[in-house]
């Protein structure tokens, strides 16, 4: 009885020694490189979650540094006038970036030859030219580069894209995705966010970058990474007095051989929306927003509509995916959302439909 309560306990702890270094239960420690882009509230709108701790922030405009240090509850001591001072004094795991769209190429050069992850907020890059140094970069150095984009966490997109794959409405004739709002301004975003928002070189563009960025990356990937034949795009500027230096409004119409994407990016909407319709031979799917959808198969059903729950975890958080990721404790398939794969397709969209909109001309897509 003895050896059996003995070799029962060596087989318990053996167990528990294996899980326990299998799953590291210890906090990624990341940095923070940027506080102007106002999605860094995120971070701090976790607390329910202890997978990330933040070691240090780099943000060299001391009164914005302040101003959240004063409103989140951290110490001015975390925070950094540079990534060089930052590095001196910490050792982070992963980066964020939270600055212009402009200064991710910048992040990705000095972190990736120093092995450190990198998450970059919607879209990768202001170009195709700069994003494609960040590509190099992050697989020379054999870093993860993620982008994060609010629809990411939509269960209703996700759903959509299984009930695509499945087959139920047929072959994809047309996506149809609408994002934006009232405008920057309008809805009140921090001075520093709009300043570098409303600048041509800082986000490449104006409500075409900012929104346009969605539905490009939502549609590569419903198009399993395709590249498209070709690229329209229409741009307005229709309030010049508040945004004279950048578009307001934007629509892109992306080909392919059997397929049409309709991206509709707007500063001018009545309300914010974040929306997908998705059309197929037989029937369609619509992703209202993060929660609810509604879809109809065949002409002889009836719509139906659902309200679905948040992703389990660690799906309904973009921190969470980075930690998941870079802890080996999930493994994101090729054509994931916030893959390079995905991400380097539509900046070639974004990057084509810049220069749709400037010339005039439809731009073709060089295979």
């Amino acid at each position: 009885m003895k050896n059996i309560y003995c070799y029962f306990l060596i087989v318990f702890l053996f167990l528990s020694t294996n899980t326990l270094v299998g799953q590291s239960t210890e906090p990624l420690k990341i940095g923070v490189i940027g506080l102007s882009h106002s999605h860094v509230n995120w971070l701090w709108s976790r607390p329910h979650l202890n997978d990330v701790e933040i070691i240090g922030i780099v943000e060299p405009n001391i009164e914005l540094a302040k101003r959240f240090s004063d409103s989140k509850g951290f110490s001015m001591d975390l925070v950094y006038d540079s990534m060089e001072e930052l590095i001196a004094a910490k050792k982070p795991e992963a980066v964020t970036a939270f600055g212009s769209i402009y200064e991710h190429l910048a992040v990705v050069e000095f972190f990736a030859p120093l092995g450190i992850h990198v998450m970059v907020e919607k879209p990768l890059a202001v170009s195709l030219e700069h994003a494609q140094k960040m590509k190099s970069l992050a697989e020379k150095h054999k870093i993860h580069l993620l982008t994060n984009y609010e629809t990411t966490w939509y269960p209703t997109n996700h759903k959509a894209y299984d009930m695509v794959n499945k087959g139920v409405i047929g072959p994809l004739r047309k996506i149809v995705v609408h994002d934006g709002h009232e405008g920057p301004q309008e809805i009140g975003v921090n001075k520093e966010f709009l300043e570098w928002l409303t600048d041509p070189v800082l986000n490449g563009g104006g409500a075409l970058m900012d929104f346009g960025c969605y539905g490009a990356n939502l549609i590569t990937w419903l198009m399993k990474g395709e590249r498209p034949i070709s690229v329209t795009a229409v741009t307005q500027t229709i309030k010049p007095d508040i945004y004279p230096k950048v578009d307001d409004e934007a629509t892109i119409i992306v080909t392919y051989p059997e397929m049409q994407g309709v991206i509709q990016a707007s500063w001018n909407w009545p309300m914010g929306r974040k929306d997908m319709e998705i059309y197929g031979k037989t029937g369609y799917i619509i992703s209202e927003d993060r929660h609810n959808m509604r879809y109809r198969f065949n002409q002889k059903e009836k719509e139906q509509q659902e309200m679905l729950d948040e992703r389990p975890a660690p799906y309904a958080d973009p921190f969470s995916i980075l930690a998941a990721v870079i802890r080996k404790a999930i493994i994101l398939p090729e054509d994931n959302l916030y893959s390079l794969e995905n991400n380097i397709v539509a900046m070639e969209i974004l990057d084509a439909a810049s220069k749709s909109a400037k010339s005039g001309e439809t731009i073709y897509i060089k295979k």
